[in-house]
């Protein structure tokens, strides 16, 4: 029978049975008469494009399915109100006509409604359409395993583990075709914030997908479509300046590769040229880049000229048409690009130049073969080679293995079905309890992610439950673990951790977590040093100390008290070598004792805390009163210029105008900016740190806390300050009043000699 009348009579039927039983309709999938329309053409046509490659009774079956799903309510619309069959059709003919994609990809789109749903299993999937499909569907249920953790889908992280994740490339190839398609349906939707939230994911995560993956016709519809969605002021002013514009642009185009055409006949080259008006999205890009307004782009367009001829002549030909055009108009150095004789990794090759054309403007050529032009429209994925090719190094050096893998023309595009990636890389990526994607070196254990989060967490750390079951900090980390660390105030670093952890990071900070317990050790040592000294009645001085220490060969405090506590160095020695040096100088009495840097150890930056807070502080339309929170990330002080910032819970977080995660929460969260100013100053004081590096020189530490001391109205918290090879860097912590005073405090420190740099953090 044919397929049009098989799938018209069926949904008849269906339609028929949903009337006879009114009681269940609510239940039930029901087209629209638009939808049984479009459904029956996609059916058709995508029957028609797969024919040679599906199987005998596939369409049977997957008829049968169908209207079994629909008869016994197991499908239902989305969250825009989509009829899922016809999304599903809609997908599929996408992956076959764009992609490339065949039979196995089909089945798996069209059966993932019901897997979703639970009402398919993978089993029933593998015997009744085979491993292949099963195995594409049991990628799209892992990635569905991910998103339940709740990533941050901005980060490059989660697009790397996306790929990992996949044991099948054809998983995120239909990822990607399935959120194209999304974005083309849901323009009237009525549901706003799902429509954000999915074009968001559109622009974070699928269009970086596509791109890596040569996808660049797909990559531009998401990118074009997203902005449509996030930024419709700006879509729609780009689209109508290019929509007035664009006789005179065709104009141009015609006047420019006129000239171009005669030339390359007369070469002897077989060719074909085309103008290609940059997207929106891309010029949008442009203007915020290049801050101007629409005319202000000059490159709004590209002229590409694809040349046909055989794999042995393409760099020839291409270097040759460059040749031509190159002596007919000049052309800018700085804006060449060739991929040509170093193909992108994702696959794409061409050669770029930009040329100043008449009336003196700038055009950008793409040179190109037919085979690299057809890589750059459809992507690589048009020609793998699906034999389980192993990644040797990264996801990068992964991604420029396949493009070495294009098929032969011959071979049509079938071997992809076959295809199972076989992904070791050498990086792994692990959730935390909250869903933060954390990216590690392949064989890195628990202590290193507890050293990633914090020197304290690592320090502590005993353990960790790894997807809920306890493990010890040995154990090595897996793609995909949601991974707690367990701590206990009782555990200590010691030497062996070294041998334990893979990152450099997580070494170091065991290193100076040793160096600190060291210092706890001399410290206790200095004591005993300066009880000796007083018993003897000898006073002692920390200048003639230190000058002491390195006339006895030691340059680092540490090795001088580490010797006094194992007995290397007798107490006498350091005494008779004390008293020695202090003949004939002036020692220095009192409070106002020099002191070098290299006695103090940076310490983690200490969060900010201010006492309880009476300043006034005017919010939104001179609303007083309302509870708000400074944020932590640029910790604003009285008279800082501020704004607020709604949070998810509903509350308010004040944060400075300066704040570096400013630009991205307009960009991104515009709508939940409010105004802050500062209206009445009450008795509140703020805990600020100051980041101060300069040449370390006895008496340093001093003549800074001098400056904060002689200000009554400056409390200094904390000084951690680290010296290493003659220079210091550290953090001053200090409750301060507001941002007048501090501006005043930090050019009296900047004064102070041997002072480099002085910042606010």
């Amino acid at each position: 029978m044919h397929a049009k009348r098989i799938c018209e009579h069926d949904i008849r039927n269906t339609k028929k049975k949903n009337q006879d039983k009114c009681k269940h309709m609510t239940e039930k999938l029901h087209f629209t008469t638009e939808e049984r329309e479009q459904s029956l053409k996609l059916y058709t046509e995508l029957r028609e494009l797969i024919a040679d490659n599906i199987e005998a009774d596939d369409e049977e079956k997957l008829r049968t399915h169908l209207l079994k799903a629909i008869e016994e309510g197991q499908v239902h619309r989305d969250t825009f109100d989509l009829n899922p069959i016809l999304t599903a059709l809609q997908t599929a003919k996408l992956i076959v006509e764009e992609i490339g994609l065949r039979r196995d990809a089909v089945m798996a789109v069209m059966l993932r409604p019901s897997v979703e749903q639970g009402f398919l299993s993978l089993d029933d999937i593998e015997k009744d359409y085979g491993q292949s499909v099963a195995r594409i569907l049991h990628g799209l249920e892992r990635i569905q395993e991910l998103y339940r953790k709740n990533p941050v889908i901005e980060s490059e992280n989660f697009r790397n583990l996306l790929l990992s994740f996949a044991e099948d490339m054809r998983v995120i190839l239909i990822m990607i075709a399935d959120r194209v398609n999304l974005m083309r349906q849901i323009r009237d939707t009525t549901n706003q914030q799902a429509q954000t939230e999915v074009s968001q994911e559109a622009a974070y995560l699928y269009a970086p997908l596509a791109h890596k993956l040569g996808l660049y016709k797909l990559k531009s519809e998401l990118e074009d479509l997203s902005l449509k969605y996030l930024e419709h002021d700006a879509y729609y002013h780009i689209k109508e300046k290019l929509n007035a514009t664009k006789q005179a642009r065709d104009a141009y185009i015609e006047n420019f590769i006129g000239p171009i055409e005669q030339k390359l006949k007369a070469a002897g080259l077989k060719f074909h040229m085309k103008g290609r008006t940059k997207s929106i999205h891309s010029i949008w890009q442009k203007m915020k880049k290049q801050k101007c307004e629409f005319e202000g782009v000059y490159d709004l367009f590209a002229i590409r000229i694809i040349i046909d001829c055989p794999p042995e002549k393409e760099k020839q030909s291409c270097w040759q048409t460059f040749a031509i055009i190159t002596d007919m108009y000049t052309s800018n150095p700085k804006r060449m690009r060739d991929w040509l004789s170093v193909p992108k990794s994702n696959g794409y090759e061409s050669l770029h130049i930009t040329v100043l054309g008449p009336e003196k403007k700038w055009v950008e050529v793409q040179i190109r073969t037919e085979r690299m032009d057809e890589i750059a429209e459809r992507g690589v994925a048009a020609h793998w080679r699906y034999k389980g090719v192993k990644a040797e190094g990264g996801m990068d050096d992964w991604l420029a293995s396949i493009r070495q893998m294009l098929e032969n023309a011959s071979e049509g595009l079938e071997g992809m079905d076959q295809f199972k990636m076989e992904l070791q890389g050498e990086e792994i990526y692990v959730f935390t309890p909250k869903g933060d994607l954390l990216k590690f070196p392949k064989g890195a254990t628990v202590l290193d992610m507890a050293y990633h989060i914090h020197s304290k967490v690592g320090s502590a750390c005993t353990g960790a439950k790894i997807n809920g079951k306890i493990v010890t900090f040995r154990q090595e980390l897996s793609s995909g673990d949601q991974v707690e660390i367990i701590t206990s105030a009782n555990q200590k670093p010691k030497q062996e951790w070294l041998s334990i952890v893979k990152t450099s990071r997580a070494k170091a900070k065991i290193r100076l977590a040793l160096k600190e317990t060291q210092q706890k050790e001399a410290l206790m040592v200095k004591e005993m040093l300066e009880r000796k000294f007083k018993n003897k009645k000898i006073e002692q001085d920390e200048s003639l100390m230190m000058r002491t220490m390195k006339k006895l060969g030691y340059k680092e405090a540490s090795d001088f008290y580490r010797d006094i506590a194992s007995e290397a160095l007798d107490v006498s020695t350091i005494i008779d070598k004390y008293l020695e040096l202090q003949q004939g100088e002036k020692v220095v009495t009192g409070d106002n004792l020099a002191r070098s840097a290299e006695e103090f150890v940076l310490e983690e930056h200490l969060p900010a805390k201010t006492t309880q807070n009476d300043d006034v502080l005017v919010i939104d339309k001179n609303l007083k009163g309302i509870d708000y929170q400074l944020a932590h990330c640029c910790n604003p002080i009285y008279g800082d210029e501020v704004f607020g910032f709604v949070t998810a819970g509903g509350g308010i977080k004040i944060h400075r105008c300066d704040c570096p995660n400013a630009p991205e929460m307009r960009r991104r969260f515009g709508y939940r900016i409010v105004r802050a100013k500062w209206s009445g100053k009450g008795s509140s004081q703020y805990s600020i740190t100051l980041r101060v590096i300069g040449i370390d020189d006895l008496g340093i530490v001093n003549n800074l806390t001098s400056i904060i001391s002689k200000d009554e109205k400056l409390v200094l918290r904390s000084i951690n300050i680290d010296s290493n090879d003659g220079l210091f860097r550290g953090n001053l912590v200090i409750m301060i009043n507001d941002n007048t005073r501090l501006e005043s405090l930090i050019k009296k420190l900047r004064t102070v000699k041997g002072v480099k740099q002085v910042e606010r953090i």
